[in-house]
């Protein structure tokens, strides 16, 4: 790799991780061509770009985009693959999903919203974390129910909860 290769792959890393609020490291090696080429597949489907660089381009990359941690200093060792994606959980099912069958892509950490979570052990807790569209609908469910049991409770009393409403009305006069 030349001087200026490096320089423009530094460059995209720089601005990729500046960008991203969502990323992951993982180690693809020991994944057969056909493997990779159908992770890559899926990925793309995903809305996942998948990213080998060296260590040590993606350490630079990291400090001058803004997201160096020191947590992440022990993953970067070994071959590297970045999945940057715009929902914080995908690749981890992504993941998950791939490893029914083969052991890897492994899972070196994974960057969300400034939060860094190091290790194997932490897929299932990725998984889990929720999108920002599933959390606003929860949030939705959550204030149409009030609504909902109050329309439900005026409807299924055949008219004696209004009767209620308007006796205690004419007590406060």
């Amino acid at each position: 790799m030349t001087k200026a290769e490096k320089q423009a792959t530094l460059d995209s890393l720089t601005e990729k991780f500046s960008a991203a609020n969502f990323f992951y490291f993982t180690d693809t090696s020991g994944l057969t061509v056909e493997k990779i080429n159908k992770l890559r597949k899926i990925c793309f489907e995903k809305g996942i770009n998948l990213q080998v660089a060296k260590n040590t381009l993606i350490k630079k990359a990291l400090v001058n985009g803004g997201k160096y941690s020191d947590d992440l200093e022990p993953v970067l060792h070994g071959p590297t693959a970045i999945m940057f994606t715009e929902t914080g959980n995908v690749p981890a099912k992504v993941i998950k999903e791939f490893r029914k069958d083969s052991d890897k892509p492994a899972l070196k950490a994974a960057y969300i919203d400034s939060a860094v979570y190091v290790g194997e052990n932490q897929l299932d807790a990725l998984v889990s974390i929720k999108s920002k569209e599933e959390l606003v609908g929860d949030i939705v469910a959550l204030l149409q129910s009030p609504a909902k049991n109050v329309v439900s409770a005026l409807k299924s009393s055949g008219g004696k909860l209004a009767g209620i409403v308007k006796t205690l009305q004419e007590r406060e006069n």
